[in-house]
């Protein structure tokens, strides 16, 4: 590849796929395991990646690759290290490595989404690939590995962010845009539910994310600000909303209907069908495992229900930062569950003195009121929700 820095050579002429070409000119492809950005002449790049990574003016091109889940350590990687490997992979693409800059995931390429807004002239684009279901973390989560002589985990599951801004920005403005992208992600993750694999916290991102920031010092529109109150923070957001929402549906199948659960929503506080069903074995009713745990996973989906679970379960996030005193948290939580049977549609009596202790924790509670509706409630002429299912 040519590597004076005043000629950027095209790409494309070897079996990748043009997914978009940017109103600045940038192109990006699919091809095999990687998303390509090509960048025309006069980038200013930042990024966090091994190889090309920081901020940068000379780059030809971005890429983000898949790494098989498969890999556990850098040192499987071929060539022996992640610098040797982006490498390697660059120029298997007929990239130049010395003006390229690589991320890694174990993300499916094809599982890429993409989002681009304008306003004014002003075009913002985001790349996104993401997987959530491995490597979900919440900041301040207890760490995996301490790094030591440059050894460190890789960790599959990965948030990785292309942002591609059609005006020239200073690098300070650049660094905004990554909190700024940042932030959108987190919010994305947010409105989800996504849960950390590590705690009981809802996941702000992945351990192992990475971003490439791509501005256009060509553009005769000069922005300083890539903030919240800014226009282009509003579009930055708003893509890498949009992006993230959709990878993560594409690549780990997280929507906001596979989130309205009341089982996915326990799931981060470690209740499972097992406790459901250990519970619901040493209460009052039939004891069928297999109907019981098809009730389970049907009423588990209403949306009224999934409704009271959230209440229930913010009370617990609500303790564990601070907001409320647990025992005034417990209190709200029963008095929550006491209208669960009105709810259900449960017609006769439920011993709720029996099942509801204000000392227990809330999960115990929950589990054993909710287990024992289940077990002993009769479904057919239950009330609808809105969307017209039966609870």
């Amino acid at each position: 590849m040519n590597t004076d820095s005043g000629d950027c050579e095209p790409f494309g002429q070897n079996g990748a796929v043009l997914l978009l070409e940017t109103s600045c000119g940038e192109k990006i492809y699919r091809h095999d395991d990687s998303i390509v950005v090509m960048l025309p002449c006069g980038r200013s790049t930042l990024t966090t990646s091994w190889a090309g990574g920081g901020y940068r003016e000379d780059l030809q091109s971005v890429f983000n690759h898949h790494v098989p889940r498969s890999t556990h350590s850098a040192k499987e990687l071929e060539g022996g290290s992640i610098p040797a490997y982006l490498d390697l992979i660059s120029r298997r693409i007929g990239l130049d490595p010395e003006r390229s800059a690589g991320l890694l995931t174990a993300a499916c390429m094809e599982n890429v989404a993409i989002v681009t807004r304008s306003f004014r002239g002003i075009e913002v684009t985001a790349v996104v690939t993401a997987g959530i279901e491995v490597n979900g973390a919440r900041v301040g989560d207890p760490a995996s590995y301490y790094q030591e002589n440059g050894a460190f985990q890789f960790v599959p599951g990965t948030i990785n962010t292309i942002l591609l801004i059609g005006a020239d920005l200073p690098p300070y403005a650049m660094a905004r845009a990554i909190v700024t992208a940042t932030e959108a992600k987190t919010a994305a993750l947010q409105q989800l539910m996504a849960q950390s694999r590590y705690s009981r916290g809802i996941a702000t991102g992945t351990g192992t994310d990475m971003i490439a920031v791509i501005a256009n010092r060509t553009s005769p529109n000069f922005l300083t600000d890539a903030g919240k109150h800014s226009k282009l923070g509003e579009m930055i957001g708003l893509c890498v909303l949009g992006a993230t929402i959709k990878a993560l549906e594409l690549q780990s199948e997280v929507t906001p209907l596979s989130q309205r659960d009341m089982l996915v929503r326990l799931e981060r506080f470690g209740v499972d069908e097992a406790m459901y069903w250990k519970a619901a074995s040493g209460l009052e009713g039939e004891n069928r495992k297999a109907g019981f745990l098809r009730a389970l996973r049907d009423v588990s989906r209403n949306p009224s229900l999934v409704g009271s679970t959230s209440a229930v379960l913010h009370l617990m996030d609500e303790i564990s930062w601070g907001l409320l005193p647990e025992t005034a948290a417990r209190k709200a939580a029963v008095s929550i569950m006491k209208g669960l049977p009105e709810l259900m549609g449960h017609k006769g009596h439920v011993p709720l003195d029996d099942l509801l202790d204000e000392k227990d924790c809330i999960t115990d509670n929950w589990i054993r009121v909710t287990a024992w509706l289940i077990k002993n409630g009769k479904y057919d002429g239950m009330p609808e929700d809105r969307d017209g299912r039966s609870l």
